[in-house]
């Protein structure tokens, strides 16, 4: 029955898995903010991080249908629904909101390069975001590796496509530049870039969602294994956006396991490929009622998780 809900992308599926989203993020809210008192302020807060996580579920669905990065269905964005709901007590906080959002622009920019229309606009648009998440998050500067590998797939490697990229990546750092070399404290730019890469899972070997964490990694591998039988069998435009999927995918876990100041909530940036190659898993498996359970086992154990631990 699941499956055939999710069988087909439908506005009513992205209603369904967003209330119940509202559902968990309401409860969180409550033991987060109104447990002592309630105020005004915590509703603004509230209506704030609302409007935030919709952004971030409309460029999310927006990326995968526009980019046709999964079949007609809505398993992507039911996984990437629960997954979120899992952790979200990690995720309520605006800096992360606001990072995970330039980082949907910026993918964004790179999966459409699968068209050819406007691609040197595409390639500036991605570096200029991905300056901006360097002001943020100085580590994301890895993920040009991402937008040269992007250019290479879908075959537009010319000094056009090299330099651009940099152009744009350049232009949000020159102005943050420019800000402090007017108020003469340039030392501020250059500590910005002062970063030391530390390998430590520490923290995610000690968290409660250790083998949740293991799981979701283990049945992620386990897709792209067998998914890729299928995709790189066959010369087209879906095998690119694989290879650059799963090249998005290891990235990212390189980007966690490096990253110098970890909190948890850094995770959600790994969720957008894992949501989607799961979703791409769950394809594969042809017995309904297999993926059913899949599905059904994916669903009660999400709501467990965000509700009752």
């Amino acid at each position: 029955m699941l499956a055939n809900f999710l069988n087909k992308s439908k506005p009513i599926n992205f209603i369904t898995l967003l209330i119940l989203f509202f559902v968990a993020l309401i409860t969180n809210l409550y033991f987060r903010l109104f447990t002592a008192s309630f105020t005004g302020n915590h509703l603004l807060e509230s209506a704030i991080l609302l409007v935030l996580f919709l952004v971030i579920f409309f460029f999310y669905n927006f990326i995968i249908g526009k980019n046709k990065l999964t079949s007609d269905n809505s398993y992507a964005y039911f996984f990437f629904t629960l997954l979120v709901m899992v952790f979200l007590p990690d995720f309520i906080n605006y800096q992360t909101l606001l990072l995970t959002i330039i980082y949907l622009l910026f993918v964004r920019k790179i999966y459409s390069l699968r068209s050819e229309k406007k691609v040197l606009e595409k390639l500036f648009d991605s570096g200029f975001w991905l300056g901006v998440l360097c002001l943020l998050e100085p580590f994301f500067c890895i993920f040009f590796l991402l937008i040269y590998m992007a250019s290479y797939l879908h075959k537009k490697i010319t000094v056009h496509t090299i330099f651009v990229p940099i152009v744009g990546f350049a232009a949000p750092l020159f102005v943050y530049f420019t800000y402090f070399f007017w108020f003469d404290a340039t030392q501020e730019f250059t500590n910005l870039f002062n970063f030391e890469l530390i390998f430590d899972i520490q923290l995610y070997t000690n968290t409660s969602y250790f083998w949740l964490i293991c799981s979701v990694l283990f049945f992620t591998v386990f897709a792209i294994f067998f998914k890729s039988i299928k995709a790189l069998s066959v010369n087209n435009t879906f095998r690119k956006s694989w290879i650059l999927l799963i090249a998005n995918f290891i990235i990212l876990v390189f980007f966690l396991l490096f990253l110098p100041q970890k909190n948890g909530s850094e995770l959600i940036f790994i969720l957008f490929p894992i949501s989607i190659i799961l979703a791409n898993g769950v394809e594969l498996v042809q017995k309904k009622t297999l993926k059913n359970i899949i599905l059904s086992v994916s669903l009660i154990g999400g709501i467990i998780i965000s509700f009752f631990l």
